[in-house]
């Protein structure tokens, strides 16, 4: 994982999500389904950098983008390629696994929340 991507812990993304977080999965749609973080939008990692202009306009300058994968190694990828781009970005260490280790919840389907 490159050493400039800044990463949060599973709890510090918890309690993010409680103050409106705003959290992207980029995953693949059928891992998606299968579990993820309630209220995670689903954006593939291949469609992350076409998006950062609709990312940076979502997370205000104060405000970061929390981007969550299966155990954080896509995650540190996107958050490196949005930092790039200007925007706010966060990885989630250990990803979705790492998350429910931690005994938090998981939302099945393809609805975010």
């Amino acid at each position: 994982m490159p050493a400039a991507v800044r990463e949060i812990e599973p709890s510090g993304l918890a309690a993010a999500g409680r103050d409106g977080a705003v959290l992207v999965d980029v995953r693949e749609p059928d891992e998606y389904v299968e579990g993820h973080v309630p209220c995670a939008r689903l954006l593939p990692l291949g469609s992350v950098g076409r998006n950062a202009h609709e990312l940076r306009r979502e997370a205000h300058v104060n405000r970061p983008v929390y981007l969550i994968c299966r155990t954080g190694v896509r995650s540190a990828d996107a958050a490196l390629l949005l930092e790039r781009s200007g925007v706010n970005a966060v990885s989630v260490a250990g990803g979705t696994e790492a998350w429910k280790a931690a005994g938090l919840p998981v939302v099945t389907g393809p609805h975010a929340c």
